[in-house]
């Protein structure tokens, strides 16, 4: 696997870069999504939930990005399937999954896949 060497200020900034894929098997959550208008406290409620997944056992990384039009995807990276269980049934995730569906989101989807053999790369 390849490791992320230090960018010079023309290139992205870290945080804008994909995440280093890691070792396979790993688990990918594919959450596409269509926005409704206005923010409503999503942006803050997202950054909430970035946080909170990153501290959880078995989260690996996150690429996330939101067209102007709202259609956004975000990629979530586990370890396991109860690692994703576990996500999936925290209590202030379950909550935002709630608020999302009553303020946040036209219409969303949810993908969980296996991930057998990843690469990357970076100039």
């Amino acid at each position: 696997m390849s490791q992320h060497e230090p960018t010079p200020s023309s290139l992205p900034s870290p945080s804008a870069l994909p995440t280093l894929p890691p070792e396979p098997p790993y688990y990918a959550v594919v959450f596409t999504s269509l926005r409704t208008p206005g923010d409503q406290g999503y942006a803050e409620r997202s950054d909430e939930m970035e946080r909170l997944a990153a501290g959880m056992p078995g989260f690996l990384g996150l690429d996330s990005a939101r067209g102007a039009d709202g259609f956004g995807i975000t990629v979530s990276y586990w370890r396991d399937e109860e690692s994703i269980a576990g996500w999936r049934d925290q209590a202030d995730h379950a909550a935002t999954r709630a608020d999302g569906r009553a303020h946040w989101y036209e219409s969303f989807a949810v993908h969980v896949a296996k991930v057998e053999r990843s690469y990357d790369f970076h100039r």
